[in-house]
Protein backbone atom coordinates (compact mmCIF):
# COMPACT_ATOMS: atom_id res chain seq x y z
CA UNK A 1 0.00 0.00 0.00
CA UNK A 2 1.23 3.49 -0.79
CA UNK A 3 1.89 5.88 2.09
CA UNK A 4 -0.76 8.39 1.00
CA UNK A 5 -3.41 5.68 0.66
CA UNK A 6 -2.50 4.31 4.08
CA UNK A 7 -2.83 7.73 5.73
CA UNK A 8 -6.22 8.25 4.13
CA UNK A 9 -7.51 4.86 5.28
CA UNK A 10 -6.25 5.43 8.82
CA UNK A 11 -7.92 8.86 8.89
CA UNK A 12 -11.23 7.40 7.73
CA UNK A 13 -10.88 4.60 10.32
CA UNK A 14 -10.41 7.11 13.17
CA UNK A 15 -13.30 9.27 11.97
CA UNK A 16 -15.67 6.31 11.88
CA UNK A 17 -14.63 5.19 15.36
CA UNK A 18 -15.11 8.71 16.76
CA UNK A 19 -18.61 8.88 15.21
CA UNK A 20 -19.46 5.50 16.72
CA UNK A 21 -18.22 6.57 20.17
CA UNK A 22 -20.26 9.77 19.98
CA UNK A 23 -23.48 7.90 19.21
CA UNK A 24 -22.88 5.35 21.96
CA UNK A 25 -22.19 8.16 24.45
CA UNK A 26 -25.76 9.41 23.94
CA UNK A 27 -26.94 6.42 25.99
CA UNK A 28 -23.91 5.13 27.89
CA UNK A 29 -22.42 7.29 30.64
CA UNK A 30 -18.69 6.83 31.23
CA UNK A 31 -17.19 3.35 30.85
CA UNK A 32 -15.02 4.57 27.95
CA UNK A 33 -12.59 1.70 28.49
CA UNK A 34 -15.37 -0.89 28.28
CA UNK A 35 -16.87 0.76 25.18
CA UNK A 36 -13.46 0.77 23.49
CA UNK A 37 -12.98 -2.85 24.50
CA UNK A 38 -16.25 -3.85 22.80
CA UNK A 39 -15.28 -1.89 19.68
CA UNK A 40 -11.89 -3.62 19.60
CA UNK A 41 -13.60 -7.02 19.72
CA UNK A 42 -15.95 -6.11 16.88
CA UNK A 43 -13.16 -4.75 14.66
CA UNK A 44 -11.01 -7.80 15.35
CA UNK A 45 -13.86 -10.15 14.43
CA UNK A 46 -13.88 -11.49 17.99
CA UNK A 47 -16.35 -11.77 20.86
CA UNK A 48 -16.59 -10.01 24.23
CA UNK A 49 -17.63 -11.21 27.67
CA UNK A 50 -18.87 -8.37 29.91
CA UNK A 51 -18.96 -9.14 33.62
CA UNK A 52 -20.59 -7.04 36.32
CA UNK A 53 -23.42 -7.01 38.82
CA UNK A 54 -26.95 -6.37 37.47
CA UNK A 55 -27.94 -2.80 36.65
CA UNK A 56 -24.63 -1.43 35.36
CA UNK A 57 -25.76 -1.05 31.76
CA UNK A 58 -24.15 -4.10 30.15
CA UNK A 59 -27.25 -4.99 28.14
CA UNK A 60 -27.86 -1.32 27.30
CA UNK A 61 -24.33 -1.02 25.91
CA UNK A 62 -24.83 -3.96 23.54
CA UNK A 63 -28.25 -2.73 22.44
CA UNK A 64 -26.85 0.74 21.82
CA UNK A 65 -24.00 -0.65 19.72
CA UNK A 66 -26.49 -2.64 17.65
CA UNK A 67 -28.61 0.46 17.02
CA UNK A 68 -25.61 2.46 15.78
CA UNK A 69 -24.75 -0.23 13.21
CA UNK A 70 -26.80 -1.23 10.18
CA UNK A 71 -26.57 -4.91 11.08
CA UNK A 72 -29.02 -7.63 12.08
CA UNK A 73 -29.35 -8.10 15.84
CA UNK A 74 -30.64 -10.89 18.09
CA UNK A 75 -31.02 -11.02 21.84
CA UNK A 76 -30.94 -14.39 23.62
CA UNK A 77 -31.95 -14.42 27.26
CA UNK A 78 -30.14 -17.35 28.88
CA UNK A 79 -32.14 -19.23 31.51
CA UNK A 80 -31.72 -22.66 33.16
CA UNK A 81 -34.36 -24.22 30.89
CA UNK A 82 -32.94 -22.85 27.62
CA UNK A 83 -32.02 -25.63 25.17
CA UNK A 84 -29.37 -25.65 22.39
CA UNK A 85 -32.11 -25.82 19.72
CA UNK A 86 -33.55 -22.57 21.09
CA UNK A 87 -30.27 -20.91 20.03
CA UNK A 88 -29.23 -22.73 16.87
CA UNK A 89 -32.59 -23.59 15.35
CA UNK A 90 -34.18 -26.90 14.55
CA UNK A 91 -35.34 -29.08 11.66
CA UNK A 92 -39.10 -29.49 11.38
CA UNK A 93 -41.39 -31.50 9.11
CA UNK A 94 -43.40 -29.15 6.91
CA UNK A 95 -46.24 -29.90 4.53
CA UNK A 96 -45.69 -29.08 0.87
CA UNK A 97 -48.03 -28.75 -2.09
CA UNK A 98 -49.60 -32.01 -3.14
CA UNK A 99 -49.92 -33.28 0.41
CA UNK A 100 -46.30 -34.35 0.74
CA UNK A 101 -43.95 -33.57 3.60
CA UNK A 102 -40.40 -32.24 3.66
CA UNK A 103 -37.78 -31.40 6.24
CA UNK A 104 -37.16 -27.68 6.70
CA UNK A 105 -34.51 -26.00 8.85
CA UNK A 106 -35.79 -23.04 10.82
CA UNK A 107 -32.98 -20.76 11.87
CA UNK A 108 -32.53 -19.79 15.49
CA UNK A 109 -31.52 -16.37 16.86
CA UNK A 110 -27.81 -17.19 16.36
CA UNK A 111 -28.28 -16.24 12.68
CA UNK A 112 -27.61 -12.52 13.06
CA UNK A 113 -24.60 -10.20 12.85
CA UNK A 114 -24.65 -9.10 16.50
CA UNK A 115 -25.75 -11.52 19.21
CA UNK A 116 -26.54 -10.37 22.73
CA UNK A 117 -26.14 -13.43 24.95
CA UNK A 118 -27.70 -11.95 28.07
CA UNK A 119 -26.73 -13.51 31.42
CA UNK A 120 -24.97 -16.31 29.58
CA UNK A 121 -23.90 -18.03 32.82
CA UNK A 122 -27.49 -18.62 33.94
CA UNK A 123 -27.88 -21.45 31.41
CA UNK A 124 -26.57 -24.97 31.89
CA UNK A 125 -23.18 -25.94 30.44
CA UNK A 126 -24.94 -28.02 27.77
CA UNK A 127 -26.66 -24.93 26.41
CA UNK A 128 -23.60 -22.72 26.81
CA UNK A 129 -21.63 -25.14 24.65
CA UNK A 130 -24.07 -24.56 21.77
CA UNK A 131 -22.17 -21.36 21.07
CA UNK A 132 -18.77 -23.04 20.68
CA UNK A 133 -18.79 -23.81 16.96
CA UNK A 134 -20.53 -20.57 16.05
CA UNK A 135 -18.04 -18.43 17.97
CA UNK A 136 -14.91 -20.11 16.64
CA UNK A 137 -15.81 -21.11 13.08
CA UNK A 138 -18.75 -18.78 12.32
CA UNK A 139 -20.91 -21.68 11.28
CA UNK A 140 -23.54 -23.96 12.82
CA UNK A 141 -23.95 -27.72 12.37
CA UNK A 142 -27.47 -29.06 12.81
CA UNK A 143 -28.01 -32.69 11.98
CA UNK A 144 -26.00 -33.52 8.87
CA UNK A 145 -25.98 -29.97 7.49
CA UNK A 146 -23.64 -27.07 8.15
CA UNK A 147 -24.92 -23.51 7.90
CA UNK A 148 -22.52 -20.58 7.47
CA UNK A 149 -23.18 -17.41 9.47
CA UNK A 150 -23.12 -14.01 7.78
CA UNK A 151 -20.17 -11.70 8.40
CA UNK A 152 -19.53 -9.79 10.52
CA UNK A 153 -20.54 -12.09 13.37
CA UNK A 154 -20.01 -10.88 16.94
CA UNK A 155 -21.22 -12.42 20.21
CA UNK A 156 -21.43 -9.93 23.07
CA UNK A 157 -22.21 -11.89 26.22
CA UNK A 158 -23.02 -10.54 29.65
CA UNK A 159 -22.57 -12.50 32.83
CA UNK A 160 -23.10 -11.98 36.54
CA UNK A 161 -20.29 -12.67 39.01
CA UNK A 162 -20.12 -16.37 39.87
CA UNK A 163 -20.86 -15.62 43.51
CA UNK A 164 -24.44 -14.68 42.59
CA UNK A 165 -27.26 -17.22 43.00
CA UNK A 166 -28.29 -19.34 40.02
CA UNK A 167 -25.10 -19.03 37.94
CA UNK A 168 -22.96 -21.70 36.28
CA UNK A 169 -19.26 -21.26 35.47
CA UNK A 170 -18.57 -21.11 31.74
CA UNK A 171 -16.59 -24.07 30.36
CA UNK A 172 -12.90 -23.32 29.82
CA UNK A 173 -13.20 -24.08 26.09
CA UNK A 174 -15.94 -21.50 25.72
CA UNK A 175 -14.12 -18.86 27.76
CA UNK A 176 -11.15 -19.23 25.42
CA UNK A 177 -13.40 -18.30 22.47
CA UNK A 178 -13.96 -14.83 23.89
CA UNK A 179 -11.52 -12.26 22.55
CA UNK A 180 -11.80 -10.04 25.66
CA UNK A 181 -13.26 -10.33 29.13
CA UNK A 182 -14.25 -6.84 30.29
CA UNK A 183 -15.09 -5.83 33.85
CA UNK A 184 -17.91 -3.28 34.05
CA UNK A 185 -17.17 -1.15 37.10
CA UNK A 186 -19.67 0.61 39.35
CA UNK A 187 -20.05 4.27 38.30
CA UNK A 188 -18.70 7.16 40.34
CA UNK A 189 -20.75 9.94 41.93
CA UNK A 190 -20.68 12.34 38.97
CA UNK A 191 -21.54 9.51 36.57
CA UNK A 192 -24.44 8.44 38.80
CA UNK A 193 -25.81 12.00 38.73
CA UNK A 194 -25.66 12.02 34.93
CA UNK A 195 -27.33 8.59 34.73
CA UNK A 196 -30.17 9.82 36.95
CA UNK A 197 -30.53 13.04 34.96
CA UNK A 198 -30.89 11.07 31.72
CA UNK A 199 -33.12 8.26 32.96
CA UNK A 200 -35.50 10.20 35.22
CA UNK A 201 -35.94 13.25 32.99
CA UNK A 202 -37.14 13.59 29.42
CA UNK A 203 -36.84 11.05 26.65
CA UNK A 204 -33.38 9.75 25.79
CA UNK A 205 -31.68 11.19 22.74
CA UNK A 206 -32.26 9.00 19.72
CA UNK A 207 -29.25 7.16 18.33
CA UNK A 208 -28.40 7.20 14.64
CA UNK A 209 -26.89 4.40 12.58
CA UNK A 210 -23.37 5.46 11.56
CA UNK A 211 -21.77 2.32 10.09
CA UNK A 212 -23.01 -0.32 7.68
CA UNK A 213 -21.83 -3.85 6.95
CA UNK A 214 -19.42 -2.90 4.16
CA UNK A 215 -17.74 -0.21 6.27
CA UNK A 216 -17.20 -2.62 9.17
CA UNK A 217 -15.76 -5.33 6.93
CA UNK A 218 -13.44 -2.74 5.35
CA UNK A 219 -12.22 -1.66 8.80
CA UNK A 220 -11.64 -5.29 9.78
CA UNK A 221 -9.51 -5.80 6.66
CA UNK A 222 -7.43 -2.71 7.44
CA UNK A 223 -6.72 -4.06 10.94
CA UNK A 224 -5.18 -7.20 9.46
CA UNK A 225 -2.82 -5.10 7.33
CA UNK A 226 -1.26 -3.18 10.24
CA UNK A 227 2.37 -4.34 10.56
CA UNK A 228 3.84 -5.64 13.82
CA UNK A 229 7.59 -5.52 14.38
CA UNK A 230 9.27 -8.76 15.42
CA UNK A 231 10.28 -7.45 18.86
CA UNK A 232 6.66 -6.41 19.56
CA UNK A 233 5.42 -9.88 18.63
CA UNK A 234 8.20 -11.41 20.71
CA UNK A 235 6.97 -9.44 23.75
CA UNK A 236 3.47 -10.88 23.34
CA UNK A 237 4.95 -14.38 23.02
CA UNK A 238 7.02 -13.97 26.18
CA UNK A 239 4.01 -12.69 28.13
CA UNK A 240 2.00 -15.68 26.93
CA UNK A 241 4.74 -18.11 27.98
CA UNK A 242 4.90 -16.44 31.40
CA UNK A 243 1.26 -17.40 32.07
CA UNK A 244 2.33 -21.06 32.26
CA UNK A 245 3.86 -22.38 35.51
CA UNK A 246 6.73 -23.95 33.57
CA UNK A 247 7.33 -20.85 31.43
CA UNK A 248 10.88 -19.44 31.33
CA UNK A 249 9.80 -16.05 32.74
CA UNK A 250 6.87 -17.17 34.92
CA UNK A 251 6.84 -15.22 38.21
CA UNK A 252 6.47 -16.91 41.58
CA UNK A 253 2.75 -16.08 41.68
CA UNK A 254 2.21 -18.07 38.48
CA UNK A 255 4.31 -21.04 39.58
CA UNK A 256 2.43 -21.25 42.85
CA UNK A 257 -1.19 -20.46 42.00
CA UNK A 258 -1.78 -21.14 38.27
CA UNK A 259 -2.94 -24.53 36.97
CA UNK A 260 -3.02 -23.74 33.24
CA UNK A 261 -1.87 -20.69 31.32
CA UNK A 262 -3.29 -19.08 28.21
CA UNK A 263 -3.68 -20.81 24.87
CA UNK A 264 -2.17 -19.29 21.68
CA UNK A 265 -5.49 -17.49 21.21
CA UNK A 266 -4.31 -15.15 23.95
CA UNK A 267 -1.34 -14.01 21.86
CA UNK A 268 -3.58 -13.62 18.82
CA UNK A 269 -5.93 -11.41 20.85
CA UNK A 270 -3.06 -9.28 22.17
CA UNK A 271 -1.60 -8.61 18.72
CA UNK A 272 -4.89 -7.92 16.95
CA UNK A 273 -6.04 -5.61 19.75
CA UNK A 274 -2.67 -3.81 19.69
CA UNK A 275 -3.14 -3.15 15.97
CA UNK A 276 -6.57 -1.66 16.61
CA UNK A 277 -5.29 0.57 19.42
CA UNK A 278 -2.62 1.86 17.06
CA UNK A 279 -5.31 2.73 14.48
CA UNK A 280 -7.38 4.41 17.21
CA UNK A 281 -4.43 6.79 17.67
CA UNK A 282 -3.77 7.27 13.97
CA UNK A 283 -0.70 5.02 13.76
CA UNK A 284 -0.15 2.29 11.19
CA UNK A 285 2.18 0.20 13.34
CA UNK A 286 1.60 -1.54 16.66
CA UNK A 287 3.98 -0.84 19.55
CA UNK A 288 4.89 -2.66 22.77
CA UNK A 289 2.76 -0.20 24.77
CA UNK A 290 -0.26 -1.17 22.67
CA UNK A 291 0.28 -4.81 23.62
CA UNK A 292 0.70 -3.97 27.30
CA UNK A 293 -2.54 -1.97 27.25
CA UNK A 294 -4.65 -5.00 26.27
CA UNK A 295 -3.01 -7.78 28.27
CA UNK A 296 -5.55 -7.77 31.12
CA UNK A 297 -8.76 -8.14 29.07
CA UNK A 298 -7.06 -10.54 26.64
CA UNK A 299 -5.68 -12.95 29.27
CA UNK A 300 -7.73 -12.66 32.47
CA UNK A 301 -10.23 -15.35 31.38
CA UNK A 302 -7.58 -17.61 29.87
CA UNK A 303 -5.57 -18.15 33.09
CA UNK A 304 -6.91 -20.96 35.27
CA UNK A 305 -6.01 -20.94 38.94
CA UNK A 306 -5.31 -24.09 40.91
CA UNK A 307 -7.08 -25.04 44.13
CA UNK A 308 -4.58 -23.15 46.28
CA UNK A 309 -5.02 -19.99 44.24
CA UNK A 310 -8.81 -20.13 44.54
CA UNK A 311 -8.60 -20.86 48.26
CA UNK A 312 -6.27 -17.89 48.78
CA UNK A 313 -8.65 -15.60 46.88
CA UNK A 314 -6.08 -14.79 44.20
CA UNK A 315 -7.46 -12.83 41.22
CA UNK A 316 -6.18 -13.42 37.69
CA UNK A 317 -5.56 -9.68 37.36
CA UNK A 318 -3.03 -9.97 40.21
CA UNK A 319 -1.31 -12.77 38.33
CA UNK A 320 -1.18 -10.65 35.16
CA UNK A 321 0.28 -7.71 37.12
CA UNK A 322 3.08 -9.98 38.34
CA UNK A 323 3.70 -11.23 34.80
CA UNK A 324 3.90 -7.68 33.45
CA UNK A 325 6.42 -6.74 36.09
CA UNK A 326 8.51 -9.85 35.55
CA UNK A 327 8.60 -9.70 31.76
CA UNK A 328 9.08 -5.93 31.63
CA UNK A 329 12.19 -6.08 33.82
CA UNK A 330 14.09 -7.89 31.08
CA UNK A 331 15.04 -6.15 27.87
CA UNK A 332 13.07 -7.05 24.80
CA UNK A 333 14.88 -8.10 21.67
CA UNK A 334 16.45 -5.08 19.92
CA UNK A 335 16.18 -3.07 23.12
CA UNK A 336 12.61 -1.95 22.53
CA UNK A 337 11.86 -1.77 26.25
CA UNK A 338 14.24 -0.76 28.99
CA UNK A 339 14.39 -2.22 32.48
CA UNK A 340 12.33 0.71 33.85
CA UNK A 341 9.35 1.12 31.53
CA UNK A 342 6.63 3.75 32.11
CA UNK A 343 3.32 2.53 33.58
CA UNK A 344 1.28 0.91 30.79
CA UNK A 345 -1.87 2.47 29.40
CA UNK A 346 -4.82 0.20 29.87
CA UNK A 347 -7.93 -0.35 27.88
CA UNK A 348 -9.61 -0.76 31.24
CA UNK A 349 -9.39 0.83 34.64
CA UNK A 350 -8.97 -2.12 36.95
Amino acid sequence: MEAEAIREQVTVFRKRVDELRAEIAKSIVGNREVVDGVLVCMLAGGHALLEGVPGLGKTMLVRTLAETLSLTFSRIQFTPDLMPADILGTTVIDEVQGGGKAFEFRKGPIFANIILADEVNRATPKTQSALLEAMQEHRVSVGKRTHTLDEPFVVLATQNPLEMEGTYPLPEAQLDRFFFKLHVAFPGRSELHEILDRTTGGALEKRASVLDRDAILSMQRLVRQVPVARHVQDYAVRVLQATHPDGPEAPELVRRFVRYGSSPRGAQAMLLAAKILALFEGRFAAAVDDVRAVIHPALRHRILLNFEGEAEGIKTDQVIDAILKNVSEAKIEKGALTSSPPPPRSIEQN
